[in-house]
């Protein structure tokens, strides 16, 4: 499929600018042009009526003359008019008038301006009496001569436009690729660079619109970049997690291969179903951390009942509790809503609740309290198990950190999956010692407001 044309921006500007600029001249020309045909009319219309009252004004002194030659008059200026004239003895017998005039009146209108057609062409005339209103005089210009003008002061307007814009459309041009030389160093630094370089772009005394550009990209840069990195330690959390059960897998099938009797072949069977217990349990929880990074998850809130997410947790883990011969007990109060992802709440709880059943000592009871507080809402969680000391409770939030001395199975990501879905909800969550017994205390508080991701 043929690659689309791409648009040159710098083309696009040179025909917008030009576009306009024509366009906003061609207005103020026609403008320009009309109030300047206005003005000509009347100088010329007054010119007219100046030369109808001079000819008035002489009548009396050029009784004996029937007719005067302005036809071959020459003429003495390239504005020369072309004119005609009548005088009317009462208005109605023809005395001295110009050798062009004709025999019958130029216009039917007795008094002031009006526009005939004589001999097929055009004239503006001007009608007149002298003073006793004995003598009617007309006089007519023909519209060649203001036509003329009109087409000359359209010219003086054309003209300047027709050599102005392939100047302007060359400083345009110039003036647009000088201001697109930063864009253009951009473009060129992103297409040298390696496909691993994820480096600021340095774009120093850059303009401020290409400037903001470039920070985005540098930010996009950046994000990459994190993720990159998450990638990178995600591979080397699971290869250095995943290493020590595989190793005990094989062990022990090595173990079951070699074994003489039945006894001991079911015995590191059981090993081998344990190891990989304990491998899908590590990949599942480095998956849900993953998703949970910032640039990963989708947090949309709705309204979420955390009783029901707490009684659906327990019920999931209940037979794990069941098989250590343990007990979870949940206090709930009245009914506590909270603004969140029902499915986040549920992998927040169940890491929590199944940490203290994996820690608390085998016949003890696991404590689930709920409380509703004026702005949020608490769970806290209570095991019998050894607890973790103030000294290492900073750090067991930590990806596959283990308490030392921790015999428990499990992949030391529980913790760190909870601290992430909290933050995702705006919440808190404290680590204590329980007042009256030995173990572990856990307290989540979430916001009752929250409706966007942290």
């Amino acid at each position: 499929m043929p690659r689309p044309r791409q648009r040159s921006v710098r083309r696009q500007l040179l025909i917008l600018l030009l576009s306009a600029v024509s366009g906003a001249w061609i207005v103020a020309a026609s403008v320009s042009f009309r109030d300047a045909r206005h003005e000509v009319s009347e100088v010329l219309d007054a010119h007219l009526a100046q030369t109808a009252s001079l000819i008035a004004a002489q009548r009396d002194g050029d009784e004996d003359h029937d007719e005067v030659d302005t036809e071959h008059a020459p003429v003495l200026h390239r504005y020369g008019r072309r004119v005609m004239f009548q005088i009317w003895d009462g208005g109605t017998v023809l005395g001295l008038h110009s050798q062009n005039a004709p025999n019958t009146p130029l216009s039917p209108i007795r008094d002031g301006f009006s526009d005939a057609t004589i001999g097929g062409a055009r004239w503006r005339v001007f009608s007149t009496w002298d003073a006793r209103h004995r003598v009617l005089v007309q006089v007519a210009e023909h519209f060649y001569e203001r036509d003329e003008l009109a087409t000359a002061v359209a010219r003086n307007f054309v003209i300047p436009l027709v050599i102005a814009l392939p100047v302007l459309g060359v400083v345009i041009w110039a003036a647009v690729g000088r201001a697109m030389r930063w864009l253009i160093h951009v473009n060129q630094q992103v297409a040298s660079r390696a496909a691993d370089n994820l480096s600021s772009i340095d774009v120093a005394d850059a303009p401020s619109e290409i400037g903001a550009l470039v920070t985005n990209l540098n930010h996009l840069f950046g994000r990459v970049q994190g993720l990159i990195e998450q990638e990178r330690q995600f591979t080397a959390d699971a290869a250095h997690e995943l290493r020590t059960p595989l190793a005990g897998i094989r062990a022990q099938a090595q173990v079951a291969r070699g074994a003489t009797d039945d006894a001991e072949r079911a015995w590191a069977l059981e090993g081998v179903i344990a190891g990989c217990d304990r491998a899908t349990h590590a990949v599942e929880q480095m998956l849900t951390l993953a998703r949970l990074a910032p640039d990963s998850v989708s947090f949309q809130p709705t309204s979420v009942e955390l009783r029901a997410v707490l009684k659906a947790t327990i019920s999931e883990l209940a037979p794990i509790a069941l098989a250590k011969h343990m007990d979870i007990a949940l206090n709930d109060g009245r009914d506590a809503c909270v603004s969140g992802e029902a499915g986040l709440l549920a992998i927040l709880f169940r890491n929590v609740i199944d940490n203290a059943i994996r820690y608390g000592a085998p016949g003890t009871t696991v404590d689930v309290d709920l409380e509703v507080a004026a702005s949020d809402v608490r769970v806290t969680v209570r095991d019998a198990g050894p607890g973790i000391s103030a000294e290492q409770r900073a750090n067991v939030g930590r990806r596959f950190y283990r308490a030392p001395g921790t015999q428990a199975p499990g992949s030391g990501l529980g913790l760190s999956i909870v601290q992430r879905i909290v933050d995702l909800h705006r919440g808190t969550i404290r680590l204590d010692s329980p007042a009256t017994t030995i173990g572990l205390q856990v307290t989540v508080a979430i916001p009752r407001g929250v409706d966007e991701r942290a």
